[in-house]
């Protein structure tokens, strides 16, 4: 038998509020739990697991739909392994990739407009040698020395 525990004591081992708790309990992320008596909510310790799960899945990417139909997928899994996780874990990582190229072609830019001493950025953008490519971030538009 597992021991039970109330709401504030599950989202203190698990890391976040009540008020997060009763959220994902809501969106069906958590099963609804037991009541005592007094009308106290009653979790299982498995509560804490399923949310760090939650929270670490989050933490990785995933949108909390997501995570409500991996949980969902592994709630019918009866021992065999969850299917669609590698696939998931693939896109999101697809995606994570594209984030980053996204940020270094941002990066790139701003260290243009650093190096190119732009302060004005209505100036900037109307000089032909404004090395942030307004009409197309993915364009590089570099030049030495200062234009605005």
């Amino acid at each position: 038998m597992t021991s039970e525990l109330r709401s504030g004591q599950v989202a203190d081992a698990a890391g976040v509020n009540i008020q997060t708790l009763r959220y994902y309990e809501r969106r069906g992320l958590l099963p609804a739990p037991d009541r005592s008596p007094g009308g106290h909510r009653l979790y299982g310790e498995e509560a804490v697991t399923v949310l760090r799960v939650i929270k670490a899945a989050q933490r990785l990417g995933f949108t909390l739909e997501e995570v409500a139909e991996l949980l969902e997928a592994g709630r019918h899994r009866h021992g065999r392994p969850v299917a669609g996780l590698q696939e998931r874990a693939a896109a999101k990582l697809a995606e994570v990739d594209a984030k980053i190229a996204d940020l270094a072609t941002i990066r790139t830019a701003l260290s243009a407009a650093v190096e190119a001493g732009c302060d004005d950025l209505t100036v900037c953008a109307s000089s032909s040698c404004c090395p942030i490519p307004f009409t197309d971030l993915a364009e590089e538009n570099r030049h030495a020395g200062p234009c605005c």
